[in-house]
């Protein structure tokens, strides 16, 4: 399993597609794992749900809000909130354009928040420049 894993966590096949089309487009052939829901990214997290005892830790989540099941920013809270996860970098990538996402969303511990570009080609830039800050020059503790 590749050392620098991705954690998508988004529910919406388009931005999937898109996210992994932009992925592709700009070399970063890190391993990704999907999660459809909130619930499936803690089970993903947390080795718990149809993943138990196989968590996995990702180099970075990349976390959308508006998710079923669990939404975004509890998954946030509950990364934060348990030691296993607290420091692993989360990068919400949403189209919300609320501000109170925003606030909410550092306040519980974001390292980052992107808003999806409606324009493939800033997508594509938008991916090309957190892949090479989160893949490739941010530095995690040990055990992240």
């Amino acid at each position: 399993m590749n050392e620098k894993l991705i954690l998508l966590v988004e529910d919406n096949p388009d931005d999937v597609a898109l996210t992994m089309r932009a992925f592709k487009k700009n070399n970063i052939r890190n391993e990704v794992v999907l999660a459809g829901d909130g619930v499936e990214a803690l089970d993903y997290l947390f080795g718990t749900g149809k993943r138990a005892g196989n968590a996995i830790t990702p180099q970075v989540v990349l976390l959308d809000l508006k998710l079923p099941k669990v939404d975004g920013l509890d998954v946030l809270k509950a990364i934060r909130s348990d030691e296993r996860t607290a420091l692993l970098p989360v990068v919400v990538l949403t189209s919300s354009k609320e501000e109170q996402d925003l606030v909410n969303s550092y306040r519980l511990g974001a390292n980052s928040y992107i808003r999806k570009p409606v324009d493939f080609e800033q997508f594509i830039e938008a991916v090309r420049q957190l892949g090479l800050y989160w893949l490739v020059l941010n530095e995690s503790p040990k055990g992240v």
